[in-house]
């Protein structure tokens, strides 16, 4: 449903409504509150995408969501192993020129 707030396109089936007292808390709707595992103490992330606000509980589900997404294709170097070998390539450099000019 995430993808469809962001890309502008109504995918909604159900709509809730909540309240903001004055104090600015808002309370989340029961069957919401089930359905994605959102317990006391739990996380939420608000973002402004396109002039509306999204609501994003920070649970278990959400973390695990992002397992993977990091992982290096086959043949694919890790930015750190491609810094040690350009500082590697310039240390060469470094040392070839030194040795032409016997600095």
């Amino acid at each position: 449903m995430l993808s469809g707030v962001l890309s502008g396109r109504s995918e909604r089936k159900d709509m809730y409504t909540a309240y903001v007292t004055s104090k600015g808390q808002l309370a989340i709707p029961a069957k919401l509150r089930r359905k994605y595992n959102i317990k006391r103490g739990t996380r939420v992330n608000f973002v402004e995408v396109n002039g509306k606000i999204v609501m994003q509980p920070v649970t278990r589900e959400f973390i695990e969501s992002f397992r993977g997404i990091f992982k290096l294709k086959p043949g694919e170097k890790s930015p750190t192993q491609e810094l040690i070998e350009e500082h590697a390539e310039e240390v060469r450099r470094d040392e070839e020129k030194i040795a032409r000019h016997g600095v």
